[in-house]
């Protein structure tokens, strides 16, 4: 015999349900409730908050009850920030109550990645996300950049920096900036300041910015946690118990070359090694410390040195493949893999993804004449004629700019550790479409260069600027396969890598082509910045150093030095960068070509070649040819015992030597 339950006590329980208060907010709880890593992740298993200690007090800064109404969190790349910081602050928030709230990313793809790739796997996987807002799989899907919670109560809109009409329009609590470095000035205003109108309604609203940080002087970034109260995470010493920071400096101070795999930390009181043995230990008694008090908001810097996904052996060998002492290879990695990391690892990215600091660029060049006397004036038989590639292991390519009435060529030679020698350069009097440009750009392609010991080498790769007259530059272009000839263009963007490919290109009547493997796109401020600072340098076995031969003449290295980074300040207060010319009457030709001939090595992997590698281009191209090609002026005379005859006139053959000595009368080479 069944029983029916009580009518009255099912309502007075429904009706203490509904006039319960909300758990209080706990975002530390949140991720041990919710996040669970799959067999993907470096640290497969149910979130662990021992594992990450300096994460509590982000959490409890960042609760919706703290009244913090800023929180700014600048670190290296890849320790958690969005899977444990950006996705967990979204997902208790809305656990809370009824929220509005918006994510902003740096791009329309950044947008798509964090909702494809962070914020949808979790929200399928976490019963909180999947509470409130449903696992987004059946009939019934949201919208991707706004999506609503079930109960109609709230909602979550992803939009692009780049996009600020999606800032437009729309009132949140909670206003997420993740790689807010990235963010860049469009015409319509400041993303950041406008993402940060969409709380201003809210007394109770909360900010996060979080990134890594870019370059110094305009990173947005470095500016928030430069106003705020600048938390370090202090760990004590395991000898002592004195408490400091773990930093650069003294990771760096204390780093071997010979031994990367012992990279250890010192103890800045008794001198002890702090080895990674002792890390787990010391950050889990580790304190934020304000170095800042009188910030106006909190504000936190945390590098990789403290995540526990990676040892500090691998910062040291980070470090030394950027720095260009080893090439080792971690286990298990293989060559692919190797060419791959080296190519992402330029100095400014280990700065900013490893120890999550700002980079600076250089901002000029040395003094032209400067430059030019530690060339002309070397002591005797060191220098190097002009038009002769060093006799080692050299990527050979030109760099091309066009101009309306000529094309100026330089071509240099790439070698191992970053280092570059200028072999010529050279202005073509015609123009792109002309047939005499065209023939005279064959003809270089077509040309070879002797090294020092005799050998001829051709160009690899000759890279074209098609900023301009870029009809006639394609056309000349597609004559030659992509694997000699690319087309670069500079762009506007002062972030993100040196070179990405341009994704179509147009026909005549509008219409989109296929993706195209000739057109790159060019980071040009990081190429001059980068170009400038090893140019600075004077050891001639020095990372970078750049080898100039004699006679290139005054013009030249002016034009090589003729720019300056300027820092700007908009009137809402945002620091921009560019690049001007030092004087008006300055021509920038040399500079531009320069780059463009840095982009053609790159593709052909002077960045990313293992010692290997470059060891089989020593042997190739630093050796003697096999049959020497002996000078007109040394060629020997056999004579035959037999009578003299009286020696007859013959005419000289005509030549066609545009890039040998012939080439005076044009002034080509």
């Amino acid at each position: 015999m069944g029983f029916l339950t009580s009518a009255e006590r099912i309502v007075a329980l429904a009706l203490a349900e509904a006039i319960a208060p909300p758990p209080k907010p706990d975002i530390t709880r949140w991720c041990e409730e919710n996040i669970v890593f799959d067999e993907r992740s470096p640290m497969p298993g149910p979130f662990r908050i021992d594992r990450f200690p300096f994460l509590r007090e982000i959490h409890e800064v960042l609760s919706p009850e703290h009244p913090a109404r800023e929180v700014t969190i600048r670190g290296s790349a890849q320790w958690g920030k969005t899977v444990s910081i950006v996705n967990p602050v979204v997902g208790a928030w809305h656990e809370f109550g009824p929220l509005d709230s918006l994510v902003v990313h740096p791009t329309t793809s950044a947008a798509t990645e964090w909702v494809d790739n962070k914020w949808l796997p979790m929200r399928r996987q976490a019963p909180s996300l999947k509470r409130i807002f449903g696992d987004g799989r059946g009939d019934n899907k949201d919208a991707k950049f706004n999506q609503e919670t079930l109960s109609r109560n709230g909602s979550l809109k992803v939009a692009s920096a780049g996009s600020p009409d999606d800032l437009a329009g729309t009132t949140r609590r909670l206003v997420v900036m993740d790689d807010v470095a990235k963010f860049e000035m469009t015409a319509k205003g400041d993303p950041e300041a406008l993402a940060e109108s969409r709380a201003s309604g809210f007394e109770d609203a909360k900010l996060l910015r979080v990134s890594t940080s870019q370059i110094k002087g305009t990173c947005r970034i470095s500016k928030a946690y430069d106003r705020s109260d600048r938390r370090l995470y202090f760990v004590p010493c395991p000898h002592c118990g004195h408490e400091a920071p773990l930093t650069w400096e003294n990771f760096r101070k204390n780093l071997d070359p010979e031994r990367l795999h012992a990279a250890c930390f010192s103890c800045d009181d008794c001198g002890g090694v702090i080895s990674h043995a002792d890390k787990e230990k010391i950050v889990g008694l580790g304190r934020w410390i304000p170095q800042n008090p009188a910030g106006d908001h909190p504000g936190f810097h945390l590098w990789r040195a403290y995540a526990p996904q990676r040892d500090w052996a691998s910062i040291a060998i980070d470090y030394a493949r950027v720095m260009g002492w080893t090439s080792v290879r971690t286990s298990g990695e293989t060559e692919a893999a190797i060419a791959e990391k080296v190519e992402a690892e330029t100095e400014q990215t280990f700065y900013n993804d490893v120890l999550g600091l700002p980079y600076e660029q250089a901002s000029k060049g040395p003094d032209w004449e400067l430059l030019r006397n530690r060339v002309e004036n070397a002591p005797e038989g060191e220098g190097r004629p002009r038009s002769v590639v060093p006799a080692r292991g050299v990527i050979l390519t030109a760099g091309v700019d066009c101009q309306g009435d000529r094309i100026e060529v330089h071509v240099v030679a790439f070698g191992e550790n970053y280092r570059r020698w200028v072999v010529d350069y050279t202005v073509i009097p015609h123009h792109i479409g002309d047939d005499e440009g065209r023939a005279a750009l064959d003809a270089l392609l077509k040309t070879t260069w002797r090294t020092e010991r005799g050998l001829r080498l051709p160009l690899d790769m000759m890279a074209i600027d098609g900023g301009t007259y870029t009809e006639d530059v394609w056309s000349f272009a597609k004559r030659w396969p992509w694997s000699r000839v690319i087309i670069v263009k500079g762009s506007n963007s002062a972030t993100g890598p040196v070179m990405v490919p341009q994704q179509f290109e147009r026909r005549a009547d509008g219409a989109a082509k296929r993706r195209q493997k000739r057109g790159w796109n060019l980071n040009v401020g990081q190429l001059k910045a980068d170009f400038y600072t090893w140019l600075d340098k004077d050891d001639p076995i020095e990372r970078g150093y750049c080898h100039f031969p004699r006679g290139m003449g005054d013009e030249y290295y002016r034009q090589v030095t003729s720019e300056v980074r300027v820092l700007k300040r908009s009137r809402t207060g945002v620091v921009t960068s560019s690049w001007e010319l030092v004087e008006p009457t300055r021509r920038n030709e040399g500079l531009d070509t320069m780059n463009y001939a840095e982009a053609a090595a790159r593709r052909k992997g002077w960045t990313s070649l293992t010692a290997e590698q470059w060891a089989a281009f020593e042997a190739e191209r630093g050796a003697a040819p096999l049959e020497p090609q002996p000078d007109l002026f040394d060629q020997t005379v056999v004579v035959a015992p037999t009578v003299a005859k009286a020696p007859q006139k013959t005419k000289p053959a005509e030549t066609s030597d545009w890039f040998g000595a012939g080439a005076k009368k044009g002034n080509w080479f």
